[in-house]
C-alpha cells in the first residue's frame, strides 16, 4: 500500500459525497481529497494533492497527478502521466 485514507477531522463534503484525505504510509505526507480507495491506484505513482478531489466513479492511476483545487468526477480516468 502507498497511502492510506485518514478518517478523523480531515472530511470534506462535497456534491453530497463524503470526501477524506489520504496520507502516504512511506513519509507521511498528506495529499487530496477522495470518496474511496476505488478513486485512487494503490499501484505507479499516481496521486492527489492539495485540495484535490475526486470522487464517484472516478479514478487516477498510473503516474498521473491530480493537484491544486481540481475536481474529478463522475465517471472521469485520469491515468499514464496525465498532471
Amino acid at each position: 500500500m502507498k497511502y492510506e485514507i485518514i478518517k478523523t477531522d480531515t472530511v470534506k463534503s462535497w456534491d453530497d459525497k463524503t470526501l477524506y484525505r489520504i496520507k502516504r504510509i512511506e513519509t507521511d505526507e498528506k495529499g487530496g481529497y477522495i470518496e474511496h480507495e476505488g478513486n485512487l491506484s494503490q499501484d505507479g505513482d499516481a496521486w492527489v494533492s492539495d485540495n484535490a478531489r475526486v470522487f464517484g466513479n472516478a479514478r487516477v492511476s498510473s503516474d498521473a497527478r491530480v493537484s491544486g483545487d481540481a475536481r474529478v468526477y463522475d465517471n472521469a480516468r485520469v491515468f499514464v502521466d496525465a498532471m
